[in-house]
């Protein structure tokens, strides 16, 4: 593939309708029509300015493609020699307590210093062949940006055990996920149920948005209010989340569906920046510190796939939280 990474053209005028893909294999033949479907798919082309998504829709005469083509990244992730926080750790698994700002896996802007590299330096080859060359034995996801605990597969048998459980998302199997969040607002009902489905963006790929079921894939979460923040006045609460279905972004997009989008979230609660200044200069300096959606995987809960037995764990709000925490009781 060429070293190019943005390519534009501007068909002929007068030019037939024809598919996008075919269109673009034609024009940039060192890549399959394959690879292509799937930029398109990711977000990578635009037409006449505006992202395309649909890999068969008909282009004409006079329209400009423009194509995003992502730096590569190396096919084997390399290990790298890093601290872990390491909860549990047996022949088949570990459960690893990960700190805000740890990227899980390789991707293109990530290729190094990722979960997966420290795994890969802790676990040697017993991670190889899981999940695919980018995500050994990666079975769920936090965001970069969220913290807490997440569990990884030593081996293929732990993998397929793994994988089921979180498919199943806890429905006729003992999973258990649940997070603390500290959100805008106090929610009118003290605990509740939102479903809505999600999906990409259609305007920004960079986000997810609640979707018309058609268009979306199901989405649950329970959420449940413990603490109103500060007591008597509140501009915040802190609320228990757990998740019936594991989709990106999930709690962050539906908590911001509510109307209470998470403390620190840029991406789905930028207009709710002027409720800072309801804050104290002492609440507003540790929301600064956090620098970052205010989400943490308290509690993770699994059958451990060989044994059977119910493993459950609890991880502790880490200091940044913490801290804005007791700023808020304030």
């Amino acid at each position: 593939m060429s070293d190019e990474t943005q390519r534009e053209w501007t068909l002929e005028d007068g030019a037939a309708p024809e598919r996008l893909d075919r269109v673009m294999a034609q024009l940039w033949s060192d890549l399959s029509r394959s690879r292509l479907q799937a930029l398109i798919r990711d977000g990578q082309v635009t037409v006449d300015g505006a992202h395309a998504l649909d890999p068969s829709r008909k282009v004409a005469g006079g329209a400009r493609i423009a194509l995003v083509v992502p730096p590569p990244v190396p096919a084997e992730p390399q290990g790298e020699a890093m601290a872990l926080d390491i909860v549990f750790e047996d022949d088949d698994l570990i459960v690893i307590d990960k700190p805000a700002g740890l990227v899980v896996h390789p991707a293109a802007g990530h290729d190094s210093g990722t979960l997966v590299n420290a795994l890969i330096a802790h676990c040697g080859e017993s991670l190889s062949g899981i999940g695919g060359v980018k995500r050994p034995g990666i079975v769920h996801r936090l965001d970069k940006d969220t913290s807490g605990l997440l569990v990884i597969a030593k081996n293929d048998r732990a993998h397929q055990g793994l994988a089921a459980q979180f498919a199943d998302h806890g429905r006729s199997g003992p999973l258990e996920r649940a997070y603390l969040a500290l959100v805008w607002g106090v929610p009118d009902r003290p605990r509740g149920t939102i479903e809505a489905a999600l999906a990409r963006s259609i305007h920004n790929r960079e986000k997810i948005a609640v979707v018309p079921e058609e268009r979306g894939r199901y989405a649950i979460t329970h959420y449940e209010v413990i603490e109103p923040l500060p007591p008597g006045a509140p501009v915040a609460s802190l609320v228990r989340c757990e998740l019936e279905t594991g989709r990106t972004h999930q709690i962050r997009v539906h908590m911001a569906h509510l109307g209470h989008p998470l403390l620190g979230d840029l991406t789905y609660g930028a207009g709710f920046k002027t409720k800072a200044n309801r804050l104290s200069e002492a609440q507003q300096a540790a929301l600064k510190a956090l620098g970052r959606q205010a989400l943490h995987a308290a509690v993770l809960g699994f059958e451990h796939p060989r044994t059977s037995e119910f493993l459950r764990f609890e991880s502790p709000l880490p200091p940044d939280m913490e801290a804005l925490l007791e700023a808020l009781r304030d």
